[in-house]
């Protein structure tokens, strides 16, 4: 594949040495060698900061037929990395949703009328609340849906309401035979409890960005 000779080059050409180049990309003198051996081979990300560390561009760093091996490396560990990606955007969505069916189905199996006060202090005061906040919150530090994520808060907050009028006022109706609207002042609620998570967890992911860069 000699994408390992191509980097050496380059490096040998910008006339820096291992060292200074591992303290630039903040990896170690080890990883250096190896990817110039070819014993192990960096990710895209470090190849573009390396192009940009050499003052050499893309095309000429890894096109060709010596680095067609590589880049079909570099195909393969995105399809990878992605797959994982979809894996973990359906664990959380699945894990949240599995939560909040349970809430109402403990609602409706598990309790009677002198356990209402309980219940609704226990699952939809704290731990459904606490539930969107930490989803929401693993959502923005690994942004899982990009900038859709931002849309997030209104989904978060349809299904909180959606907990209410599926217990409370789900049991005000069958007792009193009449339907009721839905109680739309529980989705801001919901959004803005999702909102503060994903803001939280997008400052924690830009904080480690910042330290991981330097």
């Amino acid at each position: 594949m000699e994408i390992g000779s191509k980097l050496q080059g380059a490096r040998a050409n910008a006339n820096l040495t291992q060292e200074q180049v591992a303290e630039a990309l903040g990896v170690s003198r080890q990883t250096i060698s190896n990817w110039e051996n070819e014993k192990t081979y960096p990710d895209i990300v470090s190849v573009i900061r390396m192009s940009d560390l050499y003052q050499i561009s893309l095309d000429r760093l890894l096109k060709g037929e010596s680095s067609s091996g590589y880049l079909d490396y570099l195909e393969e560990s995105t399809n990878t990395v992605r797959s994982a990606d979809r894996k973990a955007k359906t664990i959380l969505t699945a894990a949240y949703l599995v939560i909040w069916a349970m809430a109402i189905l403990v609602f409706w199996f598990f309790t009677g009328s002198s356990d209402a006060m309980g219940y609704s202090i226990m699952f939809l005061w704290v731990l459904l609340p606490a539930a969107t906040f930490f989803f929401s919150a693993a959502m923005g530090k690994n942004r899982c849906w990009g900038r859709w994520n931002w849309l997030s808060p209104i989904a978060f907050g349809i299904l909180y309401m959606l907990a209410e009028y599926g217990t409370f006022s789900a049991a005000n109706m069958a007792a009193f035979s009449k339907i009721n609207p839905p109680n739309w002042e529980m989705i801001p609620i919901g959004g803005a409890i999702s909102a503060a998570g994903l803001g939280i967890g997008w400052a924690v992911s830009l904080i480690g960005r910042r330290k991981k860069e330097g």
